[in-house]
């Protein structure tokens, strides 16, 4: 289950409050005179640092500064319970905390049932107490992202839209297509289909984020969806891939939408990725051919166009 995306700005103040707090706690021990308790300190102070920097650049995932932050959350904890003698009850729900807003929830509940396991082991104090009111607060955290995982779902079940563009989601783009080939063959009517694919998609969310992606994403739904007919169906059939269902076309007229598409895409230019770059082939049903042998050449098109 994926974890929604935080604001990046909410991100950058959460690592950079982190960091200026563990170096404030660096400095208090230092004029406090406790060097032999500057090592974690000044350790974790440039785990957060590089956590933060990672999370600013470019190239890296989303998902690596986010496990840095949460070591050293751990860490910090781990290495208050065992130098203070009665360590307060908040420090300790503190990781479990971050667990549920740092990583996805299935992910967040193996994490904290590991660490549970792990405190009957480890804790220098007695873990009764402590186990229950960490299973209660596991499971009230737990609530929150598993009600946003269930509206998502049932959203999903009821949107016929795909949730990052202007264009159908498979089971809709499937269903669709299938009436539109039952309807061609039953009135002897003609039906093409366009397999879109866009190179670029992996490489901007890797290099510039999911909200290049969306606007890569949107940029070529704007410009299909202007240059079709009403009852033209666009549907996102895989990641970077697009099919565009023409009813009532022949293969000529295929190739006429292929052509003014390509001419209008690569017009298109923006900021981040540059020109726009569209691989587009043509796809027609052959006669007496059943709706899945057709369905897997329009699967084997995109992934021949994609391995171009």
């Amino acid at each position: 289950m994926r974890v929604p995306p935080l604001p990046k700005r909410l991100m950058t103040a959460a690592y950079s409050a982190s960091m200026f707090i563990m170096v404030g706690y660096m400095m208090w021990l230092y004029a406090m005179g406790s060097y032999r308790e500057l090592l974690i300190p000044l350790f974790l102070a440039m785990l957060l640092l590089v956590s933060l920097l990672m999370h600013l650049g470019q190239g890296f995932r989303p998902c690596i500064p986010r496990i840095l932050l949460l070591a050293s959350i751990y860490i910090a904890v781990l290495t208050a319970t065992y130098t203070q003698p009665s360590p307060a009850p908040l420090w300790l729900g503190l990781p479990i905390a971050a667990t549920f807003l740092l990583l996805p929830l299935w992910s967040a509940l193996s994490l904290n049932m590991v660490c549970l396991s792990a405190w009957w082991w480890l804790a220098p104090f007695e873990t009764t107490a402590f186990s229950l009111s960490h299973v209660a607060l596991t499971l009230l955290l737990a609530l929150p992202p598993w009600e946003h995982a269930r509206r998502r779902a049932l959203l999903r079940a009821t949107d016929p839209n795909d949730s990052d563009c202007d264009a159908y989601h498979i089971d809709t783009l499937k269903e669709r297509l299938n009436n539109e080939f039952q309807r061609a063959a039953m009135l002897n009517k003609r039906l093409a289909v366009l397999v879109l694919h866009l190179p670029q998609l992996d490489m901007t969310e890797e290099q510039f984020g999911h909200r290049a992606q969306t606007a890569l994403l949107g940029a070529l739904c704007s410009e299909v969806n202007s240059r079709c007919r009403d009852h033209d169906i666009l549907g996102r059939a895989g990641n970077a891939t697009f099919w565009l269902v023409l009813p009532d076309t022949s293969e000529s007229g295929a190739l006429l939408v292929r052509e003014r598409l390509q001419r209008a895409l690569s017009r298109r230019v923006l900021v981040e990725t540059g020109q726009l770059e569209a691989r587009i082939t043509t796809c027609l049903p052959l006669r007496k051919e059943s709706f899945e042998r057709y369905v897997q050449r329009l699967e084997a098109r995109a992934e021949a166009i994609a391995n171009v």
